[in-house]
């Protein structure tokens, strides 16, 4: 059963924030909160965990568009091909933010990305999501948690996402009520930036 902890977004806790990187760093499964919808997430590194979560999500892992969570644009460089420099000022006008942004991958990336030609990006804005993945060292792989309702696409309750989720996951992280938007997918892998999925966020940025 999962533990379900509180964290405020003004002001996240270190010790709090330190219990979810140690579920994370143990191969656990952790729902938090993002400037968009709750996502899953687990640590980039932990091969059982990425297993895990596309178990849940019912897709074969090398096939799941996963977003990688960063807390800055300093990391890009391990898993994303040289960026040019519009490119790069795009990422720099929009992040933090509530985009996703689908890039060509590298050679670094985890081993069961390689076959994936590019990746989606993340810098949410939100101090708890940011907090868990300074601490942690490394970006967090997510996903977003749909909720089976007709009417609302994604949960926003974090006690209602415990209640469903408690037995498929190690940590259920209450930062208060969700969005039900998701995030803007913008991708940057071509010679033009392409919107893929409108959601939350400005297009007329880009």
């Amino acid at each position: 059963m999962a533990e379900f902890i509180k964290i405020y977004e003004d002001k996240p806790s270190e010790a709090a924030i330190q219990k979810v990187v140690d579920v994370l760093r143990n191969g656990g499964l952790v729902i938090y909160p993002t400037d968009t919808v709750y996502g899953l997430g687990c640590d980039i590194t932990n091969s059982r965990a990425l297993e895990k979560i596309a178990k849940i999500k019912g897709i074969k892992l090398d096939k799941a568009n996963f977003s990688f969570v960063c807390s800055d644009l300093s990391n890009l460089s391990d898993y994303v091909r040289q960026i040019d420099t519009p490119t790069f000022k795009i990422l720099k006008r929009a992040l933090p933010g509530p985009y996703t942004f689908i890039l060509p991958g590298n050679n670094d990336l985890p081993k069961e990305f390689r076959k994936k030609k590019t990746v989606g990006i993340r810098v949410p804005d939100n101090n708890i999501a940011l907090e868990i993945v300074r601490k942690l060292g490394n970006p967090i792989v997510s996903t977003s948690i749909h909720d089976d309702d007709e009417v609302l696409e994604y949960s926003t309750d974090p006690e209602l996402i415990f209640e469903k989720w408690q037995n498929l996951v190690d940590m259920v992280i209450d930062g208060g009520y969700g969005d039900n938007t998701p995030s803007t997918i913008i991708d940057l892998s071509g010679y033009e930036p392409e919107v893929v999925r409108e959601g939350k966020g400005d297009i007329d940025i880009f």
